[in-house]
């Protein structure tokens, strides 16, 4: 049994207080992060989507305007693109989805 500090051995019973020395089990693998809560996952990727189109709105209109595409732009317009693939990424989980044959 593996606990934050320390490592019950499971043949003599004495504890290691060497937490790396565990054996890690299938029963202890964590979770995704929001797990089958589609809720959870539609409201946190909808705000990084809405997020992301309001960044980029900004940068276009400063383009838009007729100013230079200056470098702040481009950060900032590759910054819009990134939230908004994070937040198709949490919607659509492609990770959590895949299956690991060992």
């Amino acid at each position: 049994v593996c606990t934050a500090m320390t490592c019950t051995n499971a043949k003599t019973g004495h504890r290691d207080p060497i937490f790396l020395s565990c054996p890690v089990t299938p029963q202890a693998a964590e979770k995704p992060l929001f797990g089958d809560c589609w809720s959870c996952r539609v409201l946190s990727g909808g705000g990084l989507l809405v997020s992301g189109g309001y960044v980029g709105m900004h940068a276009r209109r400063a383009v838009r305007l007729g100013g230079p595409a200056s470098m702040g732009t481009v950060v900032q317009m590759m910054f819009a693109a990134g939230l908004a693939a994070w937040g198709m990424v949490v919607i659509f989980d492609p990770v959590g989805k895949k299956t690991r044959i060992a």
